[in-house]
């Protein structure tokens, strides 16, 4: 292992290499920060300039900095704007966004400049150290296993609906689950759902739908209540820094996150997704009753834990992609795909037979996420005067960029107009108080939830699977624990109430 570090601090330090992780950095990091154009747009679009390099290495540090860099950059336009463009960063903008309107921007983007910065560096480390070993865990799941830790997924939607809303969250968590059906299905290759429309087929585009979800209601809310048109603050940015007691709160977290959010990339088809919205769900259902009410409201620990969890779970994700050569999600099917045209196998045999890619992606990472920190904390005064400007002047922009984001999502005109129907409906839901998030969450998880779900039926003929894997029911287990816990804190803080009253 020694011997592999010092091969990969030689190659990520030559001049070419380094240039390629600022590169990537920078190009992932303004990418990131656009609504709509995600890791997998521009990664798709630099390969032919990866390839051309010639140097495998040099590639694949280029192509792994645009991808941590989008999800670093990503958490900006979900804070200032409520317009997450990448899935990792949807449950940054739950809190990061209500503390960008109390005039904690700065704040807000210190907070996940940090904890991202945090996240991705314990997750290098513990890739570095861990690599070997768990690829041959991430062996032990299959599809059975996958199903049921997407129903783990689902079933912390408890975390993101406010006190006495648990039911109309599952409404949205089951809309949410209804629309992902929308397309082609897991079994038959046959479109459902789509009434005729051929631009359905391959089914909603997550884009459109975390727009209309998200960035929309906030443009047609601004119109619906001209007070708020004013810009939050004369223009300077305050509290830039974090004080020594919030650090202090934030520092569990964001060591708790860090190795969860790295066990989870680690798993094939899990991904920063899915530890960003169990990293948030985990740290407000572990929190003290009177910090559990602050969540959504602008809680520190609301942000620094989907923040840190994204970043440590986008560098797990290279654990199967270089250890097995099995994609944990499309960012890096993609990667992989450059990787074959590069000539590069990746698996078993890559730390053996090519240890300079291996070990120099991985010393990269420890590069690539100081120069993010570097980049970013500087920038975060420029950054947060976007919070300033009139708010009857960032209506346009927020309807350009969604509109934009939309479109170069599926490119067609079908997305704009699907756009506008659900974010009319959006704006309706939330005017009548229904969290937004759980339907993301439900469409997100959806799709991978029936394939992996059809996929267990087809080779155990039956549901037989949930009883016949241990792990698999261990995980329904844990699911069935998340829905019923938040009910039953509930019912008990009713009961004491309930007494309270008497005792008066």
């Amino acid at each position: 292992m020694l011997e592999g570090l010092l091969i990969g601090l030689q190659t990520a330090l030559s001049i070419q290499n380094l240039l390629m992780v600022i590169a990537g950095c920078l190009i992932g990091t303004f990418i990131g920060m656009l609504p709509g154009l995600g890791p997998m747009s521009i990664i798709a679009i630099m390969i032919p300039v990866a390839i051309s390099m010639g140097d495998p290495s040099a590639a694949l540090i280029l192509l792994a900095g645009v991808y941590y860099g989008a999800i670093f950059g990503g958490s900006t336009s979900s804070i200032l704007l409520n317009a997450p463009g990448v899935a990792g960063t949807v449950a940054s903008s739950f809190d990061g966004y209500p503390m960008a309107r109390q005039g904690k921007a700065g704040k807000a983007l210190t907070i996940a400049a940090i904890a991202s910065f945090a996240g991705g560096t314990i997750g290098a480390l513990l890739l570095m150290v861990f690599a070997p070993a768990l690829s041959s865990v991430a062996l032990l799941f299959h599809s059975a296993e996958y199903f049921a830790l997407m129903v783990v997924g689902l079933s912390a939607i408890a975390a993101f609906a406010g006190t006495g809303q648990v039911a109309k969250a599952l409404i949205m968590t089951v809309l949410g689950l209804i629309m992902a059906t929308v397309g082609e299905g897991a079994l038959f290759n046959m479109p459902r759902f789509t009434m005729g429309i051929m631009d359905l087929q391959s089914g909603f585009g997550f884009i459109t739908l975390a727009m209309a979800m998200f960035a929309l209601p906030e443009a047609l809310f601004l119109v619906l209540k001209p007070k708020d048109l004013k810009g939050d603050g004369d223009g300077e940015i305050k509290e830039l820094r974090i004080t020594g007691q919030e650090a202090r709160a934030i520092a569990p977290v964001v060591g708790r996150q860090s190795l969860q959010g790295f066990f989870i990339g680690v798993l094939p088809g899990a991904g920063a997704t899915i530890a960003s919205f169990l990293g948030y769900a985990v740290e407000r259902n572990i929190a003290p009753k009177k910090e559990q009410e602050e969540f959504g409201k602008g809680s520190i620990k609301g942000l620094a834990a989907p923040e840190t969890a994204n970043n440590a779970a986008c560098t797990g994700s290279f654990v199967p992609l270089l250890t097995l050569g099995i994609p944990g999600s499309g960012t890096t099917a993609i990667l992989l795909g450059a990787l074959i045209a590069l000539n590069v196998t990746p698996g078993p045999r890559l730390m053996v037979d090519d240890p300079q890619i291996f070990w120099a992606v991985i010393m990269s990472m420890f590069i690539g996420n100081l120069v993010l920190l570097i980049l970013n904390l500087p920038l975060i005064p420029y950054i947060a005067k976007v919070l300033a400007i009139p708010r009857n002047y960032l209506i346009p922009f927020i309807l350009f960029f969604t509109l934009m984001g939309a479109y170069i999502g599926q490119n067609n005109a079908t997305e704009l107009l699907l756009l506008v129907g659900f974010g009319v409906c959006a704006t309706a839901l939330k005017f009548a108080d229904y969290p937004l998030a759980p339907l993301l969450i439900g469409f997100i998880l959806g799709g991978m939830l029936e394939d992996n779900f059809s996929r267990s039926m087809q080779l155990y003929d039956g549901v037989s699977f949930i009883w016949e894997r241990p792990m698999t029911l261990g995980l329904l287990v844990i699911a069935a624990i998340l829905i019923v816990l938040p009910s039953h804190r509930a019912r008990r803080a009713r009961a004491r109430q309930e007494g309270v009253a008497e005792g008066d």
